[in-house]
């Protein structure tokens, strides 16, 4: 377990930027220019989406995906140079906010410096040929973590942007032997101590599917020995069904309620509507009061809320990996949510959202009701999830409370709340 960690980082967001498709220019310094903005927005961490230059070999799209990386230590001249990168990462910190980078240390492409310098750290094929695990990843080769120079390679060049940088998003981190994040933890501490460690933790079903074939796949409860934050795709099959109208919200309550047995005590989950791999929450959500309940669902979670790049403004395309495809920042169908995520960025920051004891209970199909206690202090959030106006049940004394979204005056009656449509989180003293 990272014992480290610490549950501070369940009051700050985290903004995620793909550089090619953030601007027309898709560049470092395009970044640096709308740092002032991302900040207002609540922001505490940027993720940049990998940095690296990608390969030539077997791309995907006419750009290649930046996952398929050809040299862990060098920068994407489509970016800009290393000072560029360097430049902005200076930025960012002098806006008191933090920078982590894509880590993709599962695989590479397949002309990639490792490939050529070091054949013998790959994965291979039964006929002897560079190949991976996961059929359907035709643009990369994977590495092979029995060979321990390869750790050694790795950790070294973990340190060397640690130099820059405040720490690492691991891509599909739990295909890697949780013995050398362990081990890259430990040295990364010896430049940044406080390095922010963040898995890219894998659903259920994969878990399930990489170990019927002999592979390496960790659980979330293993990943947190070394990382301080994990993805929720433990429950976002549920998530998603219940999108789907496939599935019951109940079902979805369950695996959240889970989290809270499961995980050591200081665990502290991504939650997210929308990343670069996943379908945008406008697509699914048209209705914007809906996508604003969820939105206000996704902060008031226990963890770390998510904001993927276009999100504040409800875009509802999702950008290609593999082209130049970049965000529609002013389509005419968009809807700026900018204000909303500042105020709810402001209310994680409360420190009820720190360590308190946490439980979702589902309304039928139409709402969810969560609370979070703590020391005789409470915060109650009302949720409808279909637009609708109804009158749903709290844990509340009857009595009039200050909405924390508007300011709004909230009366608690008989047991109960009107929400007209939109949430309303409510906090009392016992």
């Amino acid at each position: 377990m990272a014992l480290s960690t610490p549950k501070t980082l369940r009051n700050q967001m985290m903004y995620q930027i793909f550089v090619r498709n953030y601007s027309d220019e898709g560049t470092f310094a395009q970044v640096e220019k709308d740092l002032d903005r991302i900040k207002a927005l609540g922001t505490d961490i940027v993720w940049l989406m990998p940095i690296h230059p990608i390969g030539e070999a077997q791309r995907k799209g006419t750009l290649g995906s930046p996952y398929a990386i050809s040299d862990y230590r060098a920068v994407n001249p489509e970016f800009g140079t290393l000072e560029d990168f360097k430049s902005l990462v200076a930025a960012i910190h002098d806006r008191d906010m933090r920078c982590i980078i894509d880590v993709v240390y599962n695989h590479t492409s397949p002309d990639s410096v490792l490939s050529r310098e070091h054949p013998e750290w790959f994965y291979r094929k039964p006929d002897g040929s560079f190949g991976n695990r996961v059929g359907d990843w035709t643009d990369i080769i994977d590495l092979d973590y029995s060979n321990k120079d390869l750790w050694t390679y790795q950790t070294d060049t973990l340190r060397q942007w640690a130099e820059i940088v405040d720490g690492f998003r691991c891509d599909v981190a739990p295909l890697i032997p949780i013995e050398f994040w362990e081990q890259a933890r430990a040295e990364v501490a010896k430049v940044r101590p406080d390095a922010i460690w963040l898995s890219e933790s894998v659903e259920p079903g994969f878990i399930v599917y990489m170990r019927s074939q002999g592979l390496t796949a960790l659980s979330d409860s293993e990943i947190y020995r070394a990382f301080d934050i994990s993805y929720d795709y433990d429950c976002y099959d549920a998530f998603k069904s219940v999108l789907y109208g496939t599935g019951s919200l109940q079902a979805y309550v369950d695996a959240l309620n889970r989290q809270e047995y499961t995980y050591p005590d200081n665990y502290v989950k991504l939650r997210f509507l929308e990343n670069h791999d996943q379908t945008r929450a406008r697509f699914f959500l048209p209705d914007i009061a809906v996508l604003k309940s969820w939105t206000a669902f996704q902060f008031f979670q226990k963890g770390m809320p998510l904001i993927y790049a276009g999100q504040e403004r409800a875009v509802s395309h999702l950008p290609s990996l593999f082209d130049k495809d970049t965000v529609p920042w002013e389509d005419s169908e968009n809807a700026d949510l900018s204000d909303y995520i500042k105020k709810l960025a402001r209310m994680k920051r409360n420190e009820i959202f720190t360590d308190s004891t946490y439980q979702v209970k589902a309304v039928g199909e139409s709402a969810l009701t969560a609370t979070h206690e703590k020391d005789g202090r409470k915060a109650v959030g009302v949720f409808p999830l279909q637009g609708q106006t109804a009158f749903i049940p709290v844990d509340l004394p009857d009595g009039i409370y200050a909405n924390l979204l508007d300011g709004s005056a909230v009366e608690v009656f008989r047991g109960g709340v009107q929400c007209r449509r939109e949430p309303v989180i409510l906090m009392c003293n016992a």
